[in-house]
C-alpha cells in the first residue's frame, strides 16, 4: 500500500497517540475519586485528609509544569514522555500498596512528578506535528480524551472496586499505562520528516519544526511576564476543574446517599458532557479563526463565553435539591466549563511557537496551584459546614473573575517580535 492510500496518516495517529496520553493520565489522574469512599473506610481518613490526598498530586505537578515544558522543548516529546510515563505508571501501581495516610500521599506525590510535564511536553509534540489552523481541535480534542477518561473513571473503577478491591484496581490500571508507553516511544518522532510514515503532503503543511537538542536561551523574565494574565485566567478556570476531578463522585455519593454504582454514573454522565465541550470548543475557535482571520476574537470569544456559561449554570445549583436537575447543571456547567480549554491551550502556541513546551508549562501552572488549594478547601468546607454545595460558590466567582481576566491575554501579538526596549545607553544581549 502506498503512503498516499494508508488510511491513518502519521499525523493523525500522533494526535491520536497524544489522545490516548490524555485519556490514560486522567485515568489514573482521577481514579482516586471514585475509590475515595473506599479508601477513606480502608485507612481511617476524614473529609480534611482526603483533601489533603486529593492535593497531594498537585504539588510536584505544578512545579514541574515549567521545569518539564522546558525539558521537552530541550530533549524532545519522545523521550520526555518515555520517562514521564515510566513515573506515573509506577505511580499507579504502588497505589494499590499503600498502608496509610502518609504512604498514600506519596504516591501521589509520584504520579504528580510523573505527570508535571506531560501536557506541556504534548504541546510541544503538537507545535512540531499540527498546521497552524487546526491548533484549536488538536487541543480540543486531546483535552476531550482526558475528560473521556474522567467520563470512564468511576464506571471502570467502580466495576475494578466490585470484581477486585481498590488495591488490585490501581494496579491494573498501572499496567495499561505501561502499554500505552512503550507504542509511544515505538512509532513517535520528534522530527515529522523523520518518521517513515509521513509523506510531502503532510509536511508541506506542517510548520517548521524546532530541533531538538538545539541550544535555546528562553528569555524567562520576559515569557513569564507576557504569560502571566495567561496564568492567571487559568487558574480561574483549574479550580472549577479540580473541585468536579476531586470531590463530584463523593458529592452525589455522601450529598445524596447513593451507592457506588449509582455515584459513579452520575459523575460519569456530568463529565462525558466535558467531552462534548472540549471538542466543540476547539472547533469553535478554529472555525472563527477560519471565517474571521481575527486569531484574538477567535480565541476570547470562546472562553469568555465557557466562563460566563459555566458560573451561570453552577448558580443554579443552589436553587434545587432535585438528584436530576442538580446532575443536568453540573453537567452543563462543566460543558461550559471545559469549552475553554481548546482555545486557551493553543495561546501558548499561538504567543510563543518556540518555546511552546515552556510556555505551556507556565499556563498549565495556574491550574496546578489550583489544584493544590482547591481539592482541600472543598473538603474544610465540608467538614465545617456539612454543605455539599457551598463550596461551588468560590468557582462561581472565579469563572467570572475569568471571564474578566481573559480581555488581558493577547494571542494575536507574537512573543517573539516584541521589541525589548533597553535602559539609556545599553545594549540589548541576543537571545
Amino acid at each position: 500500500m502506498t503512503p498516499a492510500k494508508r488510511r491513518v496518516s502519521a499525523s493523525n495517529m500522533v494526535l491520536f497517540l497524544l489522545c490516548l496520553m490524555y485519556f490514560v493520565t486522567y485515568l489514573d489522574r482521577v481514579n482516586i475519586a471514585t475509590a475515595g469512599g473506599e479508601i477513606m473506610k480502608d485507612l481511617g481518613l476524614s473529609n480534611t485528609q482526603f483533601g489533603l490526598i486529593l492535593s497531594a498530586f498537585a504539588y510536584p505537578y505544578a512545579i514541574f509544569q515549567v521545569i518539564g515544558g522546558s525539558v521537552g522543548d530541550k530533549f524532545g516529546a519522545r523521550r520526555t514522555l518515555l520517562v514521564c510515563g515510566l513515573i506515573w505508571a509506577s505511580a499507579t501501581i504502588l497505589t494499590g500498596f499503600v498502608g496509610g495516610l502518609i504512604s498514600l500521599f506519596l504516591a501521589r506525590v509520584l504520579l504528580g512528578f510523573g505527570e508535571g510535564a506531560t501536557f506541556p511536553t504534548a504541546t510541544r509534540a503538537m507545535q512540531n506535528w499540527t498546521a497552524p489552523g487546526k491548533r484549536g481541535f488538536a487541543q480540543g480534542i486531546t483535552h476531550a480524551f482526558a475528560r473521556l477518561g474522567n467520563a470512564v473513571a468511576p464506571p471502570i473503577v467502580a466495576f475494578l472496586i466490585y470484581q477486585f478491591g481498590w488495591r488490585i484496581g490501581f494496579v491494573i490500571l498501572g499496567v495499561a499505562s505501561f502499554a500505552w508507553v512503550v507504542v509511544w516511544y515505538l512509532y513517535f518522532r520528534d522530527d515529522p520528516k523523520d518518521h517513515p510514515a509521513i509523506t510531502p503532503e503532510e509536511l508541506a503543511v506542517l510548520p517548521p519544526p524546532s530541533q531538538v537538542g538545539a541550544k535555546q536561551n528562553v528569555p524567562w523574565g520576559r515569557l513569564t511576564r507576557r504569560m502571566l494574565p495567561v496564568t492567571l485566567t487559568y487558574f480561574c478556570y483549574g479550580w472549577t476543574l479540580w473541585l468536579f476531578l476531586g470531590w463530584l463522585p463523593s458529592f452525589f455519593k455522601l450529598n445524596y446517599g447513593l451507592d457506588l454504582k449509582n455515584s459513579a454514573l452520575f459523575a460519569s454522565g456530568v463529565f462525558f458532557a466535558g467531552v462534548v465541550g472540549d471538542t466543540l470548543g476547539g472547533v469553535f475557535s478554529d472555525r472563527i479563526l477560519k471565517r474571521t482571520g481575527d486569531l484574538k476574537l477567535a480565541r476570547l470569544s470562546v472562553i469568555v463565553v465557557g466562563f460566563l456559561g459555566a458560573a451561570a449554570s453552577l448558580t443554579g445549583v443552589f436553587f434545587t435539591r432535585d438528584l436530576t436537575l442538580v446532575a443536568l447543571l453540573l453537567s452543563s456547567g462543566f460543558f461550559f466549563a471545559e469549552l475553554v480549554i481548546g482555545p486557551i491551550w493553543s495561546v501558548p502556541m499561538d504567543i510563543a511557537p518556540k518555546y511552546s513546551g515552556t510556555a505551556a508549562g507556565l499556563m498549565n501552572t495556574g491550574s496546578a496551584v489550583a489544584a493544590i488549594i482547591s481539592p482541600i478547601v472543598f473538603g474544610m468546607i465540608v467538614d465545617m459546614t456539612g454543605s455539599w454545595t457551598l463550596p461551588f460558590v468560590g468557582s462561581i466567582g472565579l469563572c467570572l473573575l475569568g471571564a474578566v481576566l481573559a480581555f488581558t491575554m493577547h494571542p494575536e501579538r507574537p512573543f517573539e517580535e516584541e521589541p525589548v526596549v533597553p535602559p539609556l545607553g545599553r545594549a540589548v544581549p541576543a537571545e
